[in-house]
């Protein structure tokens, strides 16, 4: 005889998460389809509930399972977050039909493992959290738009004083913003020890080539980079280089295609992105 698997939960059920529909299969039958909108995941909590279902699970598919979780954990019904590589289908059969009635199946045998989701509390303080995250480092990418803005009219205040969204350095960049150029007077508008320890040095950096053309676009970084001070070494992921290198780095998943070599070159040339690549063909040529 051949060995059957034992139905533990013959009422379990998966969702297929969308983010225009969802796919419900109880115990492998026939998948029901609803949509995502708020009413929408209360007819399929109601739906659910009047089957008697229990247990639901469901991949975690980039952040459209948030608010049906939700709605089935104020339900009170038991919700198993699982990992794709537990649920995927053989090859060729992929379709969210039949992929929430697979992952039903494999439900109601009691063959996929739940992953550990916090608490609505703990998920709420995440969601803060990483906030806060890309506040810093928005904040800091404005500082560095900041000291290129000050560089370019050769004002090396962000090299003479610790920090430009320190106390002095807010001070000195508002007045620069206001129309304020004489180096003594700006001077005058930093602490007491910058003063003493480190006047000669400010006021010759502070001599400046001004460009209200310049000034403009970091007056307009000035209220954002100074909001948040960002202590981090590396601020943002992103790199100046224009090469297929750099992306690579930034998104490993990406590749760019190999662009034809020059005519008449016999060296292996390294692969660029289309610009870098014409403007050196351009200068070979």
């Amino acid at each position: 005889m051949t060995p059957t698997l034992p139905v533990l939960d013959p009422l379990a059920a998966f969702v297929d998460v969308g983010s225009e529909e969802m796919y419900v299969s109880i115990a492998g039958g026939p998948p029901e389809v609803f949509g995502t909108v708020t009413m929408e995941l209360h007819r399929l909590r109601d739906w659910l509930k009047e089957r008697e279902v229990k247990s639901i699970a469901m991949e975690a598919t980039g952040v459209y399972w948030l608010p049906l979780y939700g709605v089935l954990e104020a339900a009170g019904l038991e919700v198993l977050m699982v990992n794709g590589k537990y649920t995927r289908n053989l090859p060729g059969r992929k379709t969210d039909m039949k992929d929430c009635q697979w992952g039903a199946t494999l439900h109601a045998h009691g063959l996929l493992r739940a992953g550990f989701v916090p608490p609505a509390d703990i998920r709420r303080l995440q969601d803060y959290l990483r906030l806060r995250a890309d506040h810093i480092v928005s904040a800091s990418a404005s500082v560095q738009h900041q000291q290129k803005a000050l560089e370019r009219m050769n004002v090396k205040l962000h090299d003479v004083i610790s920090s430009l969204v320190g106390t002095s350095g807010r001070k000195v960049i508002e007045a620069i913003l206001k129309g304020e150029r004489e180096p003594e007077r700006l001077l005058a508008l930093c602490d007491v020890q910058i003063q003493q320890k480190k006047a000669d040095r400010v006021k010759e950096a502070l001599r400046g080539t001004w460009r209200r053309s310049i000034s403009s676009p970091c007056g307009r970084r000035w209220k954002t980079g100074s909001t948040i001070r960002n202590k981090s070494r590396r601020a943002t992921g992103r790199s100046k280089r224009c090469c297929a290198r750099s992306a690579a780095r930034i998104n490993p998943v990406r590749r760019l295609p190999r662009q034809p070599s020059v005519r008449g070159s016999t060296r292996r040339r390294s692969r660029a992105c289309t610009g870098c690549w014409s403007s050196s063909a351009a200068a070979k040529t």
